[in-house]
């Protein structure tokens, strides 16, 4: 069986054979991608992966030997990611020719983020055969794309954004416009591979003829290792994996936490991520987004300014540090379907409070794994938070449930023997 994987980055293991820059975003994928390489002898599927590229780079078609566990044929397709509201026909010729020239029997796509997505769905219409994993859905993130901003922050318009043509009101036409590419990719699809009942609801609005399959996804492999130590964590530190756009809802953290530092005046957040919180230089100052300058205005009327940690990017293992030494791990988001970084914090055991949107409550079960509160509820946020930090034996009770949860929903082994037999009943 052929199996062309359409991918959203270029996977570390390929880069590094072809001496190019690369992400380790997605690093679930680069599993999926050893365990498929380690077992290609007996599970007899010839893999394809396709992946965007830059300009420079250019066009990419290669047999590549990944270290001794087996070979794929690599094909690179020059797609500018910056502007993913722009579709590219020529990424659909391109696609053509890779489906052609790689005669796939089913083809994979990885999220529908980017239009590439919709340019591979198109190239391969003529079979039923394509499978689609739904990560985000971001035509649903773009109705909440704004997070209960207040109307004025919604319509600023800083310098950089002027100038980048990148205000909130146009990031968020931005979602809508992906939104529409991802809805056609749907449609056709015969096959959606998902993981909540939010994308089943959604994908079936849309496509009620594609057949669903629950699959869920295998995590990075650090975090099968280790175990977060209430005694060895910094007592009261909230982390959080990202906050540089509204929907991922950093500013619900801001405005919760005047309550718990009443109760623990120690608390503190850390952030992982992109900073656009930098403030060192003027210009810093002229390139702050309109979120940007909200946040720095919470931080300074609740007096945060010492209570706010700026981690940057981290890698797998920079991750893995900061939730082990984290008392809590929030993910106060708008919209999530299955994030990744509340498995990662459960796989740790890392207690978790989360924001009930979405698929969140298919993974963390409220009051047994952790807790979840009302969307956009700043008080649910704070008192959930204070619930953590008051009740240590629950909160050990959770750590607990939180494991072996996990562990159960990204089971390597189970998941990737589950792939294959939806590759099986596709292909059949």
């Amino acid at each position: 069986m052929r199996v062309l994987w359409v991918c959203n980055i270029m996977l570390p293991a390929i880069a590094r054979q072809l001496e190019l820059p690369y992400s380790n975003r997605e690093g679930w994928l680069s599993a999926m991608l050893d365990r498929f390489l380690q077992e290609q002898h007996r599970n007899h599927i010839t893999l394809g992966i396709a992946f965007p590229v830059s300009e420079e780079t250019g066009n990419i078609n290669r047999e590549l030997f990944l270290g001794e566990e087996g070979s794929c044929k690599c094909y690179g397709f020059v797609e500018d990611l910056n502007t993913p509201e722009q579709y590219d026909n020529a990424i659909e010729e391109r696609m053509k020719t890779i489906i052609e020239d790689f005669d796939p029997d089913l083809v994979h796509i990885f999220g529908t983020e980017f239009p590439h997505a919709l340019a591979c769905a198109r190239a391969y219409r003529r079979t039923p055969r394509t499978l689609i994993s739904i990560q985000g859905l971001v035509s649903e993130c773009a109705d909440v794309y704004m997070a209960d901003l207040p109307a004025n922050v919604q319509h600023k318009v800083t310098l950089r954004d002027l100038i980048k043509k990148d205000s909130l009101k146009q990031q968020q036409r931005k979602f809508r416009k992906r939104g529409i590419y991802e809805k056609e990719a749907i449609r056709l699809a015969g096959y959606i591979a998902g993981r909540t009942d939010f994308d089943r609801e959604a994908t079936a609005k849309i496509n009620p003829e594609a057949h669903y399959y629950v699959l869920n996804e295998t995590l990075r492999s650090c975090f099968y290792h280790d175990r977060w130590k209430r005694n060895e964590c910094i007592p009261y530190s909230i982390f959080l994996s990202q906050g540089d756009y509204p929907l991922k809802g950093f500013h619900y953290l801001l405005q919760a936490m005047p309550a718990v530092l009443e109760q623990y005046p120690d608390a503190q957040i850390f952030v992982a991520g992109n900073n656009i919180l930098k403030n060192a230089t003027w210009n810093d100052r002229l390139k702050a987004c309109a979120y940007a300058q909200y946040l720095k205005k919470l931080i300074r009327v609740n007096r945060l300014k010492k209570k706010v940690t700026m981690l940057g990017n981290l890698d797998a293992e920079g991750m893995k540090e900061q939730y082990l030494k984290c008392h809590i791990f929030v993910c106060p988001s708008a919209l999530e379907n299955s994030p990744n970084s509340v498995g990662e914090a459960m796989l740790l055991g890392v207690p978790c409070v989360a924001a009930d949107v979405g698929g969140i409550h298919n993974i963390l079960l409220d009051g047994g794994d952790g807790l979840l509160y009302p969307k956009g509820s700043v008080e649910g946020l704070s008192e959930k938070i204070l619930e953590i930090f008051n009740k240590e034996l629950i909160t050990e009770r959770y750590s607990q449930n939180a494991r072996r949860h996990a562990r159960e929903t990204h089971d390597a082994n189970q998941n990737y023997y589950k792939l294959i037999r939806i590759y099986r009943e596709i292909a059949e």
